[in-house]
Order: structure tokens, then sequence, then C-alpha cells
């Protein structure tokens, strides 16, 4: 391998691996999807195409071809930078991302809100036509989205079965933009219980959540490449309309109608309705902090951007054809 080839390939990796930070840190705010960040980054579909490869036949690939056939097979260097850098985002992160939401809560919520509004003008420009069908499909995401993030959240015992079902759920949401796989956490009562597993290390709570996040993973991954395949506008629509609706969640003036006890103490918004800022003052009698949200906002939106540039101008087409 020739020197700029190699320094190609080691920028390649550092790109999958900073990606993955950020896929990481997004999911563990409840309402930020790690599939946006996937997207816009434009690694989304090779991701689809590694996970769909992860099926029992390969424990035959491995014993008729070998290993190294295997790893290829499921584009193994890929998906460890990603998986690795999203789990040390996470656990580095978790307890920094819980301060902001406690701490600068409007800061927060802004810059993502600004994320993803940049976020669904770089997904409707991956449709190649755009016509009332298209349309009404926006609509109808944007409606789901809302609707899912409006779920009154429930309060599941954190039993070995619902940890598995809610880590099978959740990773679903993961994959796709504008449904956080954190937020459905939170709306089955297991968020505060798998972010103090994350913060503790309890390994044995995380590898129950894993191993239902592995199944869903896989399941819903074939789903995904199948409906990219025969209906790549149309599913992009949709994903769209989550995001737009995903905005509800994630407006930065809300009021807390109800609260979930974490295992730190602190207490995690369960139940929140978008506000004015002006409502916002007159309901909590602090400042709205309207021109840093919208500084946070911008620079959520500059952030998209340079991904979007990254992906184009850098390496992301060959991480799009890769597969």
């Amino acid at each position: 391998m020739c020197p700029s080839e190699n320094s190609e390939r080691m920028r390649g990796n550092f790109k999958i691996a900073v990606i993955g930070l950020l896929m990481g840190a997004a999911e563990v705010v409840p309402g930020v999807s790690g599939g946006t960040i996937a997207f816009i980054s434009g690694i989304y579909e090779r991701l689809l195409l590694a996970l769909r490869q992860l099926t029992p036949a390969l424990v035959l690939v491995l014993r008729r071809e070998g290993l190294a056939t295997l790893w290829r097979q499921i584009d193994g260097q890929f998906l460890l930078l990603l998986f690795a850098g999203m789990v040390v985002s996470i656990v580095v992160f978790a307890s920094g991302i819980s301060y902001l939401m406690q701490h600068q809560p409007i800061a927060l919520w802004a810059f993502f809100c600004g994320l993803v509004i940049a976020s669904t003008w770089v997904m409707s420009r991956q449709m190649t036509s755009f016509g009332l069908n298209l349309l009404l499909l926006v609509f109808i995401g944007a409606v789901t989205g809302i609707v899912i993030t409006g779920v009154v959240p429930i309060a599941l015992p954190p039993t070995p079965l619902f940890l598995f079902l809610g880590g099978a759920l959740a990773v679903c949401a993961w994959i796709l933009p504008g449904i956080s796989g954190s937020f459905i956490l939170l709306i089955l009562g297991l968020y505060g219980i798998v972010i103090e597993a994350i913060k503790t290390l309890d390994l044995m709570v995380l590898g129950i959540v894993a191993s239902g996040c592995a199944l869903g993973l896989v399941c819903f991954a074939r789903v995904l490449t199948r409906l990219f395949k025969h209906a790549r506008d149309s599913t992009l629509a949709v994903l769209t309309g989550f995001m737009l609706g995903s905005l509800v969640k994630l407006w930065p003036w809300k009021e807390t109608l109800a609260y979930q006890l974490g295992a730190d103490g602190h207490n995690i918004p369960l139940v929140q309705e978008p506000v004015l800022p002006a409502t916002y003052v007159l309901l909590t009698g602090t400042d709205p902090q309207i021109e840093l949200a919208l500084m946070a906002m911008v620079a959520g939106c500059i952030a998209v951007i340079m991904l979007d540039w990254l992906a184009t101008a850098g390496t992301g087409h060959d991480d799009q054809q890769h597969g």
C-alpha cells in the first residue's frame, strides 16, 4: 500500500471513530437520534448494509472461508471503529450530558434543535423527486414523531425481560433518524436505570440491555435496507417527517408536567410541553436565555453543515458505496 493510500485509509478510520463519538453523545440525550448523525455524516446506508450481514449464517462463513472473509463480509473494521467510538462517548459523556441537562438545558436543547433543523434539509436533498405523495409521507412521519414524543411515560420494573425488550425497542429508534433510543428508554421508565448502569459499569444490566439491542438492531437493519432499496424516496420522506416531529421534544423552552426520580437522586423530566419564551418566564421566573439559545441553535446548524460537507467532500461517497 502506497503512503497516500495509507494516509487516506487512516483519515477514513479517524472519521468513522469521530462519527461514533458523536453518535454516542447524541444518544445520551432523550430526543436526539444517533441515526441522525449517521445519516448527515454519510455512513447511514453503509451502516445498514453492515448490520444486515450479522446473521447466524456467519457461522458457516467462518467455518468454510475463515475469519478474514467473515471480517470483510460484515465490514468489521468499520463496525468496530464506529461502535468503539460510541461506547467511549457514552461512558465519557453520560455524566457531562446529564450535567448540562440539569444546569444548561436551554442551550443544550437549542443546540440539538438546530442540529435537527439542518438535518432535515440535508435529508430532503437526498430525494430524487418531491411531489404531493412524498409531502404527504413527510406529514405522516411528522405526526408520528409528535405522537411518539407525546406518549405518557410508564414505569416498567427493571426486570431482565423488560431490560432486554427495552434495549430492542431503543435500538430500533437509535437507527431511525429523528427518534431517540434514549427517549424510548425514558418513556418506558428505564432511562435512569440504564444511565446509572453506565456510570457505575453495572455489567449485568448493561449486558442484558446490549443483548436486546443486538437482536433488535440486526432485525430492524434488514427492514430498513429493504425499504431503502425498493422505496428510497418514500423512506427518506417518512424519516424527514420523523425528524420534524422530534422538534417538539427538542424545543428549548418547556413546561415540565411530570418528573421521574433518577437513580442519582435528581429529577428527570418525563412529561413536557413546549411553550414560548415569554410563557417560560412566567412559569419558571428564570431567564429564557434567548440569545444563548439562538447561538446554540446556529452552532447546531453549522455542525450539521460541516458534517455534510465532510461527507460529500471527503470519504463520504466511499462510505456510501461500500459493501
